[in-house]
């Protein structure tokens, strides 16, 4: 009887009794690593495509002065843009350094100019360090009344003439 038992073609029946619940376990994939992007190739729109000669990069005027209200040193709103661009321009060519030369009108003492010219160079200094440019690239220095743009004595030649000079001095 053992053996007809142990040989039968049915399939044991299962028990009716429940199995103790085994908690699933549950492995999760871990996200393949960000493939390491190869080095851009450096833009060569920077350094590159700047003429090599400083004389040249004054001429072709790649960045803009900044214009002065009449006995003051704050920057203009009107002037932000334009120093924002500039600002832009040198961060772009990080190996160029500039001389900021601060300038005023006719009006006023020697020593008064002096001093409001140095403050309108700083101004500009200041402003474009703010935007990220390294200040050890920015010299300023101060000509007052001594060397106008505009020859006139009236409000126009004035305008001109109170203003934040860019010089490149190297490249």
């Amino acid at each position: 009887l053992v053996f007809a038992a142990g040989c039968s073609s049915k399939p044991p029946a299962q028990s009716a009794a429940p199995m103790a619940a085994s908690t699933p376990t549950i492995v999760r994939a871990e996200p393949a690593p960000a493939p390491t992007p190869a080095p851009a190739a450096r833009p060569a729109v920077a350094e590159d495509m700047l003429p090599s000669s400083v004389d040249e990069i004054n001429k072709l005027g790649y960045l803009k002065d900044a214009f002065f209200d009449f006995d003051k040193a704050e920057i203009r709103t009107d002037q932000r843009d334009k120093l924002a661009a500039d600002g832009t321009w040198l961060r772009s060519h990080p190996s160029v350094k500039v001389r900021i030369e601060g300038h005023c009108d006719e009006r006023g003492t020697e020593a008064y100019n002096l001093a409001l010219g140095e403050h309108r160079a700083a101004a500009v200094r200041d402003y474009l360090t703010a935007l990220g440019v390294d200040e050890t690239r920015i010299a300023t220095v101060s000509y007052g009344k001594d060397r106008p743009f505009a020859t006139g004595h009236d409000e126009a030649a004035w305008a001109q003439n109170r203003r934040g000079h860019f010089v490149v001095t190297a490249r």
